[in-house]
């Protein structure tokens, strides 16, 4: 199971990386498609909100592929501060 958690860390970044490339080369399209201000205000909110999400699932795909999800507790007797 902790092979599978590895692994499923790497397609973690890759996802993060490929949609928001995606998201990124939407934006260019549609900004030059129809260059108004609003069209250019709505894509680029959609890319700078959507950026902390990209980032977060690279630290979340980084930390699985490094193991820090190997030992999860069972209970809450196990948490330490």
């Amino acid at each position: 199971m902790n092979s599978i958690k590895k692994y499923l860390g790497l397609v973690w970044i890759f996802l993060a990386i490929a949609s928001y490339s995606i998201l990124l080369k939407t934006t260019v399209e549609q900004i030059n498609a129809k260059p108004t201000t609003d069209t250019i205000i709505q894509w680029s909110i959609f890319a700078i909100i959507f950026l902390p999400i990209a980032i977060g699932l690279v630290i979340f795909g980084w930390l699985a592929w490094k193991g820090a999800y190997e030992q999860l507790p069972v209970s809450s007797k196990e948490v330490e501060d």
